[in-house]
């Protein structure tokens, strides 16, 4: 099944203790390029999340995030960060000490207002991680499937093209007895309006000629074996957009040769054609992996 580079996925997951949401882009690259955003209580974890990607992504440059968004309410629990507040009276005891009599009383409440001394009881750091690494696997299979989704549907135009293709393979192939048979009959009718005594082996000889060079009988069956090997390879569960590709250039190559032999006027409209269908759907297979 063919997969589109370009895909988004998104998901949020709520908690007692905050909200935590991941986000996942795509578009089309070369190679697969990815660039993680990951806030500082889950860089651990970024290694794992790179292997997840390279394991189900081949190409496209893919940009994720990682949110955590911690809320404050009057559940909360507090706690007291003892060893400042320690640190912090034994200053201000030192200072009262210094002013003498005159040195005002600590008040609690001072104390408490520094940065640091109170904070929010935070959520385990590996309980974090292994809730964020859920989270990111769960955004990469949706995106997985939204890639897979529209890749089926450029599969689709595809085959439509390919199956143009061969109607005009068909066309051509069909025509050609019909050329030769009427290029034979205009030869012999110009040389007969010049009264010229000709040859009939010498004139036999260059109708072969003719016939040789005009034959696209080989490009004709390369044209349609390369139809069957795209539509194999569309089938294939695994990354095909440089396979596709390469198989536009070799179509390419024959509508081209096509065009050199072509002795009619319909033949060359069918090679023009040909090009036109081949680079639609090369225009496809830039976005599939």
């Amino acid at each position: 099944m063919p997969r589109s580079m370009t895909g988004f996925a998104r998901l949020e997951q709520s908690y007692a203790w905050g909200t935590l949401a991941c986000e996942i882009r795509s578009v089309n690259h070369r190679y697969l390029e990815p660039s993680l955003r990951l806030p500082e209580s889950l860089r651990a974890i970024e290694g794992d999340l790179r292997t997840a990607l390279k394991k189900q992504l081949a190409r496209g440059k893919v940009e994720a995030m990682l949110h955590v968004k911690y809320e404050n309410s009057e559940q909360s629990e507090l706690a007291l960060n003892e060893a400042l507040a320690d640190n912090l009276i034994q200053l201000a005891d030192t200072i009262s000490g210094k002013l003498g009599p005159d040195g005002q009383r600590i008040d609690p409440l001072d104390i408490l207002r520094w940065p640091g001394v109170i904070k929010a009881e935070e959520l385990d750091k590996d309980e974090l991680a292994q809730l964020a690494a859920e989270l990111f696997n769960s955004t990469l299979d949706k995106l997985v499937e939204n890639r897979e989704r529209e890749g089926v549907e450029l599969a689709k135009l595809i085959e439509q093209r390919l199956d143009a293709i061969g109607e005009q393979v068909d066309i051509v192939e069909k025509r050609m007895p019909e050329i030769l048979t009427a290029h034979k009959n205009k030869l012999e009718e110009k040389l007969k309006s010049l009264q010229l005594e000709v040859d009939q082996d010498r004139l036999t000889q260059e109708l072969v000629f003719v016939a040789q060079k005009a034959d696209v009988a080989e490009e004709l069956d390369r044209l349609k074996a390369h139809i069957v090997e795209v539509k194999r390879t569309l089938s294939s569960n695994n990354p095909i957009g440089r396979r596709l590709d390469f198989l536009m250039q070799e179509l390419n190559r024959e509508a081209n040769t096509l065009s050199s032999k072509s002795m009619a006027s319909d033949v060359t409209q069918s090679a023009v054609d040909l090009k036109v269908f081949i680079e639609q759907m090369r225009e496809q297979i830039q976005n599939i992996e």
